[in-house]
């Protein structure tokens, strides 16, 4: 009976971990099938940052399948200003794709 207590208080405990890791952030999963391994959630621009050193995307922004070059290149975009319009901000989700 002590090793079911254990189990079961193993598996509340990562239950517990898991919903308070996501609690407060509304964001899309990572990117994957890039050349980044170091995605970091960018809050002002509500997308994910290249934070890999050795990455051909270091310092890029990825957006709606795409990953842009830098900041300025990210919100010159039109899909990243639509995605403004509709999503930051606004109390909608907004154009998160890819």
């Amino acid at each position: 009976m002590k090793k079911t207590k254990k189990m079961m208080a193993g598996v509340l405990t990562a239950a517990l971990a898991a919903s308070l890791t996501a609690c407060g952030e509304d964001r899309p999963p990572e990117p994957t099938g890039y050349d980044c391994d170091d995605w970091d959630w960018d809050k002002k621009t509500g997308t994910y940052y290249c934070d890999d050193d050795s990455s051909s995307h270091s310092g890029g922004y990825y957006h709606n399948g795409t990953v842009y070059s830098n900041k300025k290149a990210l919100k010159t975009s039109s899909s990243y200003q639509s995605y403004v319009k509709s999503g930051i901000g606004s109390g909608t989700k907004g154009g998160f794709g890819g």
